[in-house]
């Protein structure tokens, strides 16, 4: 029973957490050990509240889960987990989560952040998941969260440039995802998911192209605006927007062609160009960052 538990809680999604580090890194307190540890104590509340939305969407789509040829293999729908410990194991994460928030501290703002993810996110499994557009919007609003409860750990004040390309990357993901699962459902994808019939695949491939191109603007924007200047003394983070480009265009490519795995996330973290990339990445922006 641990082993469709611990899968059912999708530990290979965490990575997308790690936009809790994000105000960490862009605050240069990298090295400052205690930001580091309320950072990872923030990191690992998002992971439980993550895995409790994902039982509870697999809760609520049990039954268009195994019309799936892939999601019918989750340890839900396939029945390697039951109903019921599906149902506690959700509770019992959510509620370890929020409470390890409250003790984090400062205040009631970590909390804070987790209760209007998990709410959000509720509303997404139930109802807003079935409106086109809206479903992505949520999703992008997760995203600002998890950067929003990372800033509030350390505590600093996130910054806007931040914000707006946490923002645009996410919709980003969140149109490559339903472009990903209409590509490889076709004609059965209103029956796996609702809001697939109301999308169509030259509109999203679109929207991916534009996000991509805001994006990257975005990214270039803040590495010579007068914020990165005055943060950083120099505009040398600018030498990281190649990586950024590569990247961003490396998922829209995964998103409109590949099909090996249940979701884009996850053929992006198979793909060897992608994470080598994203490798280097890391690597310049810490060395540009604390060089200085």
């Amino acid at each position: 029973m641990i082993a469709p538990a611990l899968k059912s809680m999708r530990p290979h999604q965490w990575v997308k957490n790690l936009f809790v580090a994000a105000p960490l890194v862009f605050a240069r307190l990298v090295g400052d050990a205690h930001a580091a540890a309320r950072t990872a104590a923030a990191f690992g509340i998002f992971c439980l509240l993550s895995s409790t939305v994902y039982l509870v969407n697999d809760l609520v789509d049990l039954e268009k889960d195994r019309a799936h040829p892939v999601k019918c293999k989750r340890p839900l729908a396939s029945g390697a987990l039951s109903v019921r410990a599906g149902r506690g194991l959700a509770v019992g994460l959510g509620l370890t989560a929020l409470g390890g928030a409250l003790l984090l501290g400062p205040g009631i703002y970590v909390a804070a952040a987790g209760v209007a993810y998990l709410l959000l996110n509720l509303a997404y499994s139930f109802s807003f998941k079935k409106i086109a557009f809206v479903d992505v919007g949520c999703i992008s609003a997760g995203f600002l969260l998890r950067v929003l409860g990372g800033a509030v750990a350390i505590p600093v004040e996130p910054s806007h440039w931040v914000l707006a390309c946490t923002l645009l990357l996410s919709a980003l993901l969140g149109f490559g995802k339903r472009a990903h699962e209409l590509r490889v459902a076709g004609e059965t994808g209103k029956a796996q998911r609702d809001v697939l019939g109301r999308y169509d695949l030259a509109t999203l491939q679109r929207l991916m192209d534009i996000l991509g191109v805001l994006t990257t603007v975005m990214y270039l924007l803040y590495t010579r605006s007068p914020h990165a200047r005055s943060m950083f003394h120099s505009i040398a983070l600018m030498w990281t927007v190649p990586f950024v480009a590569f990247g961003v265009f490396r998922f829209i490519w995964i998103a409109s062609r590949k099909s090996d795995a249940e979701s884009p996330t996850d053929s992006m973290l198979r793909d060897p160009a992608f994470m080598i990339n994203l490798a280097l990445y890391g690597i310049t922006v810490l060395v540009l960052l604390y060089r200085s």
